[in-house]
This record gives structure tokens, C-alpha cells and sequence, in this order.
């Protein structure tokens, strides 16, 4: 049996940007996307703490240390700078594996600035 668990979380991750004409996609600065294991153009699933919106797109990386969360393209809509959003991405794991499994999770402060690296919860 396989079951899908968290991989990767994000919490907490302020827009700083907004893109509507950009093709699609949710830019994340590079250092977070590596912290947690996210990979470019892998599926994530995004929730907007701000207004409770939930969207799949996928991750492109921005600049190492920018501290960048911008929405491209239709997800341009679904949320403003400032909005908190949780990002995630899931995993196919055996079931003997899930006993151990363990996400990457990341915890942002105020401006993408402080960063705190820890179990998830």
C-alpha cells in the first residue's frame, strides 16, 4: 500500500509580488525552496490564509535571499501583497515508510524575514 503524506510545507509566506500577465506558476525565493525540498515546476498545493483561497499550481524559483512570494498569472487573483500563504507539496510513500516519515517544514516571520526550520506539527 502507498500512502500520500506532506513532503514539503511552507507556513506563513508573505506575498511580496503580484504577475498577472506572467504565464502561471507561484515564484519562491530559491533558499526556502531548498530548505524544504521543493524541486521547479513540482505540483503544490497553496492555501491564502487572508481569504481562505486554495489552488494548485506549481513552484518556480526567485532569486536566492529576495525573500520573493509572488503570484503569476491567474493565482494573481487569488490573493494581494501582504496575504499569508501555506505552500505545500505531498509525496507517494510506502507504507513502511510512513511510520518514520517526516516533512520538511519551514516557518516564516514577519516579511519573509525570520526563518524557522522545524518538525511539522
Amino acid at each position: 500500500m502507498q500512502l500520500k503524506l506532506l513532503k514539503s510545507k511552507i507556513h506563513r509566506a508573505e506575498v511580496t509580488d503580484l504577475s498577472l500577465h506572467y504565464e502561471g506558476s507561484l515564484a519562491i525565493d530559491r533558499e526556502f525552496m531548498d530548505l524544504v525540498g521543493l524541486r521547479e515546476y513540482e505540483k503544490i498545493l497553496v492555501g491564502n490564509m487572508a481569504n481562505g483561497e486554495r489552488f494548485e499550481t506549481y513552484a518556480i524559483p526567485a532569486p536566492a535571499g529576495s525573500k520573493t512570494i509572488s503570484l503569476n498569472g491567474a493565482t494573481a487573483h487569488l490573493g494581494k501583497a501582504g496575504d499569508l500563504l501555506t505552500i505545500m507539496a505531498f509525496a507517494t510513500v510506502e507504507a513502511d515508510e510512513a511510520t518514520t516519515w517526516q516533512p520538511k517544514v519551514l516557518l516564516l516571520g514577519e516579511a519573509n524575514t525570520k526563518i524557522i526550520k522545524r518538525p511539522a506539527a
